[in-house]
């Protein structure tokens, strides 16, 4: 075994984002009829001169439904996340399946994130496309087209590193076959997966499995073992102490693998040691919990995933959110905003909006109604009175109480629930300042 060193966050030698012109390449993209709630008379422009022209989304021409990502709220989450990840020594790879912006992941990396985390070939091929050159999949590869892709990356550019999960002998042989299939040159970083538990997602359940996984990996030559991982939101009935129980688990795992020199062939290439898990119901328990991580053979990466702080929402992780626990340390801010029109006010007690299932997440919870803009004057004011109760493939049906006073041509905005499946229903998000004003797109790539 090595010389000891303090478990603490590795700095990063170089910036994560290779020099790229691609982000700043779809300013260049055409507005056309590809993108939902874009102006008609926008036709012809492209999407920085439509943003440059700082058009208001409400009266510049923008057709409903539109969905907005507030600009400020955006800058505040980005912040805040930066500021925690540094206070607690942990480094940082959101999950970029939240969003799929390369726009996003540039100004992630940009506050001090240490690369993007990904679930499947896909993603990590998309942010490949946009420059990323750290890449953590969540999850066992065993495609061997993706493993053949991932051999040409790794062969091609001496500067990327990728990181994904292992969490079975079965896998591990897939991937090894694939490699060496493929001609790979470069190992492949893994880490064993501890799974949360019985009734669990992905993970090898017990350590002695994990044993059985790291020893299936030293016996390639394709792959190389730089530590553990996990995510403690499947711990069957979460709750603190559970989740607590989890991560000093997983952490003991670290230790116990590192003792036994299974990271040696990371470690003599000048490398860290990786443990990572965090999603963002429970990032405050991994802060705590890794922050006990003991001195090992080699430098600690201590890896968090959280995605859906970008935007957070108005719904699951409103609700969830570790800052509800740790409000000292701040709050995020939802920064969606989905605007329909009344479409049809047929009784006093029901209204219809123009919005429905391929606009709106409601896979968690139903759009909240928040705030009515007048369809005669632009005022704005409280939604009271104007409830949710159901979404059809292109309307939001609504309830209303006496107090509402809702009619057609009027707009709605309405807050919605889990991020990630909001995201995914729109190529081209107006990010928009608290005036109202279009600053700037988000483009996705599902």
């Amino acid at each position: 075994m090595g010389v000891a060193h303090d478990a603490t966050t590795t700095s990063i030698e170089e910036a994560p984002l290779a020099a790229d012109r691609s982000v700043a390449g779809l300013s260049d993209e055409p507005v056309d009829h590809r993108f939902k709630a874009l102006p008609p008379d926008a036709e012809g422009l492209t999407v920085g001169a439509l943003a440059a022209e700082r058009r208001d989304l409400f009266t510049g021409g923008f057709t409903t439904p539109v969905l907005a990502l507030s600009a400020e709220s955006v800058e505040h989450n980005l912040d805040l996340l930066e500021t925690y990840a540094e206070r607690h020594g942990l480094a940082f790879a959101p999950h970029g399946k939240t969003s799929m912006s390369p726009q996003l992941f540039a100004r992630q990396l940009e506050r001090g994130a240490w690369g993007i985390t990904a679930a499947v070939p896909h993603q990590a091929r998309v942010y490949r496309a946009y420059g990323i050159r750290r890449i953590f999949l969540a999850n066992e590869l065993v495609d061997a087209a993706a493993l053949r892709w991932l051999a040409g990356e790794l062969d091609a550019d001496p500067e990327f590193r990728f990181v994904c999960y292992v969490d079975s002998v079965r896998g591990v042989e897939l991937m090894d076959e694939a490699l060496r299939a493929a001609g790979a040159t470069r190992p492949v970083d893994v880490v064993v997966e501890l799974g949360a538990g019985e009734g669990a997602r992905t993970g090898a359940r017990t350590e002695a499995e994990c044993a059985a996984v790291a020893d299936a990996v030293a016996a390639t030559g394709t792959l190389r073992l730089v530590g553990v991982a996990g995510y403690e939101g499947e711990v069957p009935d979460a709750s603190g102490e559970r989740v607590r129980q989890w991560l000093h688990r997983l952490v003991a795992l670290t230790v116990e693998f590192d003792r036994a020199g299974r990271f040696a062939a990371a470690t003599e290439a000048g490398g860290e040691i990786v443990i990572s898990a965090g999603g963002s119901a429970w990032f405050d328990a991994v802060a705590d919990v890794f922050a006990q991580v003991p001195e090992l053979s080699a430098p600690v990466l201590k890896l968090l995933r959280s995605g859906a702080y970008v935007s957070h929402d108005d719904g699951h992780y409103r609700h969830l959110t570790p800052f509800n626990r740790v409000p000292e340390e701040g709050a995020l801010r939802p920064a969606f905003r989905l605007w329909a029109q009344v479409v049809s006010r047929p009784s006093p007690e029901q209204a219809f909006l123009n919005a429905g299932k391929r606009d709106a997440a409601y896979d968690l919870d139903l759009p909240e109604a928040q705030v009515v803009r007048s369809g005669r004057d632009g005022t704005v004011r409280p939604a009271t009175g104007v409830t949710v109760s159901g979404l059809s493939d292109q309307h939001t049906w609504v309830r209303t109480g006496p107090e509402a006073e809702l009619e057609v041509g009027d707009w709605v905005g309405m807050g919605l629930s889990h991020p990630c499946t909001s995201f995914d229903k729109w190529q081209l998000i107006p990010l928009v300042a608290e005036d109202g004003t279009v600053v700037d797109f988000v483009r996705t790539f599902f």
